[in-house]
């Protein structure tokens, strides 16, 4: 009776009924409950650089704890963490935005949740490149509005057709979501691309959100930012964790238009308030010491591209057809040789290869699964050497 009584009391709210977890979470809850059963278990599942973020970024958290800089800051962020982004939009990726264009964030997630809630409303459209980003599509549905997946192809390298994106434009449409490069597929989009892009946003007066927190792991393509094409159109999204190895730092930001940013602002102040102070400080070290920081990202990305060329080679020598993705450090390869299901060829993947994958399945990719090389070469040809041996004979 009062277990009954209390379900009905705390009973969820529609928006929470809605949300499903992510993949990503569910694989490496699994895998982490294999190793804790003593499993052998090698898991390329999780988006983290196996990198110890850089001396001069850790020793600048010190200094700040031992300094005081412990305390509340601005919502918005640091005036001169806020100072440093302004600038390294400007050096690094042709953007004018003043400091108080900029946000600071718990997280780029943060930054994108926030992004969603200040800008849409119920039924407005969003237009997402598919194969995304597993949040994309949930977020935006928690606002009310409407994700609308435009598909990609492998045989392009997932780069996005704008014609495609043109034929799915309607008159609710209000925003398109780019991710370049991307996860899962490591797809970085041609400047062609992106210039056409901004030219039917500015044509439909719609909003472009643009996800470029892997901006700096980029191998054989051009990285270039869209919002150097529509400025008026375009909010930035951008972090320290991917490129810096900060991710449990937690420091997102976004530049874009200063009402926007106002009005992420607003919601930040009512939710998480600034993000940790700590963090900040260290993220601003990253980019005020950025020779330091440079010099880390190239040997980082020089060992990246090895690890890709090894698994993509690999994979592909296995049968299971992977694109060689142009940035990121994710591999997006189909495994429909091991099953037709993507969800199963992850879990005869976690069983019996002893190797944790995500299913492509809330990616927007199916029959594909995602493979994260932020790990050693040793550990990548062990990987290869344990799906050979699941493979059907």
């Amino acid at each position: 009776m009062g277990s009954a009584a209390q379900t009905e009391v705390w009973a969820l709210s529609g928006r929470a009924r809605s949300l499903r977890p992510s993949a990503t979470v569910a694989v490496t809850s699994r895998a982490l409950e294999l190793k804790r059963q003593g499993v052998d278990l090698i898991s390329l599942s999780v988006g983290e650089p196996d990198f110890d973020t850089p001396p001069h970024i850790r020793d600048a958290a010190v200094r700040a704890v031992q300094a005081g800089g412990t305390r509340y800051t601005a919502v918005s962020g640091l005036p001169e963490l806020r100072e440093a982004i302004s600038e390294k939009f400007r050096r690094e990726n042709g953007l004018t935005h003043a400091p108080n264009e900029v946000t600071v964030t718990s997280g780029g997630k943060q930054a994108l949740f926030n992004a969603f809630f200040a800008l849409l409303n119920p039924g407005d459209e969003v237009l997402i490149p598919a194969p995304y980003w597993v949040s994309y599509p949930e977020m935006v549905a928690l606002t009310g509005a409407v994700p609308v997946p435009v598909p990609t192809t492998a045989g392009s390298g997932f780069v996005l057709d704008p014609e495609a994106l043109a034929a799915r434009i309607t008159p609710r449409t209000r925003m398109v979501v780019l991710n370049s490069p991307g996860n899962p597929t490591g797809a970085v989009f041609p400047p062609d691309v992106l210039r056409a892009v901004a030219d039917l946003a500015v044509r439909h007066g719609l909003m472009i959100v643009t996800d470029e927190i892997y901006e700096h792991l980029v191998y054989d393509a051009e990285q270039v930012s869209i919002g150097t094409f529509a400025p008026e159109h375009t909010l930035t999204i951008n972090g320290a964790s991917k490129a810096y190895a900060m991710t449990g730092w937690r420091i997102g930001y976004a530049g874009g238009p200063r009402a926007v940013i106002a009005a992420m602002n607003a919601l930040q102040s009512q939710s998480t308030s600034n993000a940790c102070s700590v963090s900040q400080y260290a993220a601003l070290a990253a980019l005020i010491e950025h020779a330091q920081t440079a010099a880390f990202v190239e040997s980082a990305r020089a060992a990246y591209r090895a690890r890709r060329d090894l698994l993509v080679a690999g994979l592909n020598a296995l049968g299971l057809p992977t694109p060689t993705p142009q940035g990121a450090f994710y591999a997006l390869a189909d495994t429909r040789a091991l099953h037709p299901d993507e969800l199963e060829a992850a879990r005869i993947l976690l069983e019996e290869a002893r190797v944790a994958v995500v299913p492509g399945t809330d990616f927007g990719a199916p029959g594909h699964v995602r493979l994260s090389y932020a790990a050693g070469l040793d550990t990548l040809r062990e990987v290869l050497s344990r799906i050979e041996g699941a493979l059907p004979r």
